[in-house]
């Protein structure tokens, strides 16, 4: 197998950007539009978590900068996040809820491979990614919790 280039790596941490920034948009969104009591601490977890995923992206892209790459503006930028778009009823917290793992899958994957691909070649990436892979984890296992109590609860 070939060695990742730098630019290898620079796609990795721009496709992970782009992750990140579409995550706040649908945070933002759901938080503001989910309503009833069963919503509440869903909107409050997504309140909380909007600065750290904002905060990984300024990361990112910072890193970007780092190795020589540019971040690329708003026109490049192109959804994937279905699972995470606001439900049209307000009330359908668990489609959120869903939506979100699905979202932390993907991340968890996305920096899983780029830690994979700086292996022997780029620590300073490396280090970057696992942080931010730990925060994802550690969101996913929330929202794991609240999954289980809403079926149980037959949401």
């Amino acid at each position: 197998m070939a060695k990742p280039t730098t630019d290898s790596i620079i796609q990795g941490l721009i496709t992970a950007y782009w992750m990140e920034m579409e995550t706040v948009q649908n945070y933002v969104a759901n938080a503001t539009n989910l309503d009833g009591v069963l919503a509440e601490e869903i909107k409050k977890s997504l309140m909380v978590d909007i600065p750290a995923e904002l905060s990984h992206a300024q990361g990112l892209a910072n890193r970007v900068k780092e190795l020589g790459g540019c971040v690329p503006g708003s026109l490049k930028f192109k959804a994937g996040q279905k699972e995470l778009q606001p439900p049209a009823d307000t009330t359908d917290v668990l489609s959120v809820v869903r939506g979100v793992l699905a979202a932390e899958e993907a991340a968890i994957g996305q920096y899983n491979k780029i830690i994979r691909l700086c292996e022997g070649v780029d620590y300073v990436t490396q280090e970057l990614c696992i942080q931010f892979l730990a925060a994802e984890e550690s969101h996913r296992r929330e929202f794991r919790g609240f999954l289980a109590e809403y079926q149980k609860k037959r949401l």
